[in-house]
Parts: C-alpha cells; sequence; structure tokens
C-alpha cells in the first residue's frame, strides 16, 4: 500500500541551459534573463526573468542565490535566501535549502529539503498562473494576514 519514500527522487529534467555559472564565479548584482541559466556558483541579487518567456532558473548542489528568484520554472538542488516566485513549476531536491516564501503553479520536494517560509499556491486561473505580479501579491497579503 505504501511505497518506500527514501528511494525515490525527481525525474531528471530535460531542460537546456544557454548559461551556466560555475561553481567558482560569484555574482553581485541583479540579473535579468532571457534564457534559462543554471548556478554553480554564488548570486548576491535578484534573478529575473520576463513575464513571456517561459526561462527555467536551475541552482545546482553546490550553486548559492542571496536574493528574489522570479521565473517561469526554479529548480533547487543548492540554497536560496530569497523569494521564490515560480510562475509554473518549482522543484526542491534533496538536500536543498530555502530559507524565503515560494509561490508556485505546482510544486515536487524531495524528501531531505529544508525549506523555511510560506508556502503558497499560485491562483488557478490562466492569466494569473502566468502572472509573476499576483503570485508577489499572495505572498504579501498571507504575510500580512499571518501578522
Amino acid at each position: 500500500m505504501f511505497e518506500k519514500l527514501k528511494d525515490k527522487s525527481l525525474s531528471p529534467s530535460q531542460e537546456r541551459f544557454d548559461t551556466i555559472i560555475g561553481r567558482t564565479t560569484q555574482i553581485y548584482g541583479r540579473l535579468v534573463l532571457l534564457d534559462s541559466v543554471r548556478i554553480d556558483g554564488k548570486v548576491v541579487g535578484n534573478i529575473e526573468t520576463t513575464k513571456d518567456n517561459k526561462v527555467t532558473v536551475a541552482i545546482g548542489k553546490t550553486g548559492e542565490v542571496s536574493g528574489d528568484i522570479t521565473a517561469h520554472r526554479v529548480m533547487v538542488a543548492g540554497k536560496v535566501e530569497g523569494n521564490i516566485y515560480a510562475a509554473e513549476r518549482v522543484e526542491f531536491h534533496k538536500d536543498s535549502i530555502v530559507q524565503g516564501d515560494i509561490s508556485y503553479g505546482s510544486i515536487a520536494v524531495e524528501h531531505g529539503a529544508r525549506l523555511l517560509g510560506l508556502v503558497i499556491q499560485n491562483p488557478i486561473s490562466s492569466a494569473a498562473a502566468n502572472s509573476n505580479a499576483d503570485a508577489k501579491n499572495v505572498i504579501k497579503k498571507a504575510q500580512e494576514s499571518s501578522s
């Protein structure tokens, strides 16, 4: 009746990353992306994408981000200190650490991932699911009501 969850992991992604930030690279400042990115190094600053682009931000096991992430899809295997606004999907892999609020369309969390913050699903309507501004408003309302 119950399956062993210990041996289950998220299926490997078929994403194509046009930009890779290597593990010895550190970036300080705001990133505005037009294509998907994989981060194995360190980024201090917000990561943003345009609303119309279906851009993926992936943080590898050695990757660290200190800032908010706004994207169509976000995959985390490393560390994030900041809010995550994923219009479509967010994935947290084993041993990932996230300190910040999360707004998502759909979510996958592997056993062993550590999340500290609000976890809020975006409204279901198609217009709202594609709007990162709506995701930010949902988190803001939840924070105000919990105070």
